[in-house]
């Protein structure tokens, strides 16, 4: 383990002008992001490798991190991704029998910059109190520099907001898992920073799943001959994402299903007309309770968000964009912020939340289930629409073809 008794100084530097004082821990240097903090006791590995949390320097409150280790079955991704990473103690030995590494030894792999030993208690309520902002840790060399000089650092450092990073998260080229069970039929996934238990989920409800780059074409898209379209997580900001969401509004203009979950969210209510707007400092952890409307429940959900949408909580109202009513699905308990949005008219929702859940609760893991039947209604109402408008051919089917506003309605509900 190459940080077990690791002696090199280090230091968290916010941009208000606070300083942490702690040791090195992960591999040595600088790093800069927004410091956001996690809340989850478990789940460190799934944190570290979701492509949401790129830009962002992640505060583990749970004080004891690392006793699992790292292994093979767990990531997310294909790399961790956090910025750098704030572990009050980290774990001396790994004590599981899956494990294939230690944590710290794969932060040094990734290059992930990071600092323990310090009281991350007192960082999180100073972030609570203050929003979340800039930071920086450094390491090693890097923290004998001049107070001054690092502050500057960290204020010369991009701000979240505006800030649009899906081409550093998502894959180059598609990438297709087939289905697991009964097929559906295609699923175009527009990968914004997708989760691998996402694309398992989708798998095993019977789609063929096409990971496709965050900037494909509607063209690209058609050319999948897709049954309903996939909005994925993904770091940044959703106003600074005008591309996805011009889009998103040509998927909805061509009467796909369509479900979003997380940053998907925020771009399927901008798509819809509804603005966005930044948390003080997010919903980061996998103990978030959330009313789902429909059925009067409280879930359990894992979040990673820094940004939601601005709609009214109560009530159907008129898309600013032409697409029909909409209602907010789904609140969040803690502060009343929109969690979910259900389209009236065409067949579109989407969740602030990860119903993959993975690691974390599995309260919500039904809205998979509520997107393929969704899917399966759709294409019911598509082959009927055709068998009574060309009965010569009742067995064809027009992926792209619109469905009326009381079908739609139907698939929704």
């Amino acid at each position: 383990m190459t940080s077990l008794f690791q002696t090199d100084p280090a230091v968290l530097v916010l941009e208000d002008g606070t300083r942490h004082t702690g040791r090195a821990y992960g591999a040595i240097g600088t790093t800069l992001g927004e410091v956001v903090f996690a809340t989850g006791m478990t789940g460190y590995q799934e944190t570290l490798t979701d492509p949401s949390y790129a830009g962002q320097i992640v505060l583990q409150t749970a004080p004891h991190i690392g006793n699992t280790g790292m292994n093979g079955e767990d990531p997310e991704s294909r790399r961790i991704w956090v910025s750098g990473y704030i572990v009050r103690d980290p774990s001396r030995v790994v004590s599981n029998w899956r494990a294939d590494q230690s944590l710290d030894d794969a932060l040094v792999h990734d290059g992930v910059v990071g600092i323990s030993g310090i009281d991350t208690r007192a960082v999180t309520r100073h972030i609570r109190s203050a929003g979340s902002m800039r930071g920086g840790i450094f390491s090693g060399p890097a923290a004998g520099l001049d107070p001054e000089e690092q502050l500057r650092l960290v204020r010369e450092a991009p701000e979240m907001a505006g800030l649009n990073l899906s081409a550093e998260v998502s894959v180059p080229a598609a990438q297709v898992t087939p289905a697991t069970t009964e097929r559906i039929g295609n699923l175009a996934v527009l990968d914004l920073g997708v989760k691998q238990a996402t694309i398992d989920n989708l798998a095993a409800r019977g789609f063929d799943v096409h990971v496709l780059p965050q900037d494909v074409t509607i063209e690209q898209i058609r050319a999948i001959d897709p049954v309903a379209v996939f909005y994925s997580n993904g770091p940044g900001d959703p106003a600074a994402s005008g591309d996805h969401v011009d889009l998103l509004r040509g998927v909805l203009d061509e009467g796909l299903p369509f479900f979003g979950i997380c940053f998907g969210n925020q771009l399927l209510g901008r798509a819809l007309g509804l603005g966005t707007y930044k948390l003080p400092f997010g919903h980061r952890g996998i103990n978030q309770p959330v009313l789902d409307k429909s059925t009067g429940r409280v879930e359990i959900t894992a979040h990673n968000h820094g940004f939601a949408v601005d709609a009214p909580l109560e009530g159907a109202f008129d898309s600013p964009n032409g697409y029909g009513r909409i209602e907010v699905s789904h609140v969040g308990l803690n502060d009343q912020v929109v969690e979910g949005l259900r389209a009236l008219d065409i067949p579109a929702f989407s969740v602030q939340y990860h119903p993959e859940a993975a690691a974390g609760p599995h309260d919500a893991n039904y809205l998979f289930d509520r997107f393929a039947e969704l899917v399966r209604q759709h294409q019911r109402s598509r082959l009927s629409e055709r068998s009574e408008s060309e009965p010569g051919d009742p067995t064809r089917f027009d992926s792209q073809a619109r469905s009326t506003t009381d079908e739609t309605k139907k698939d929704s509900e």
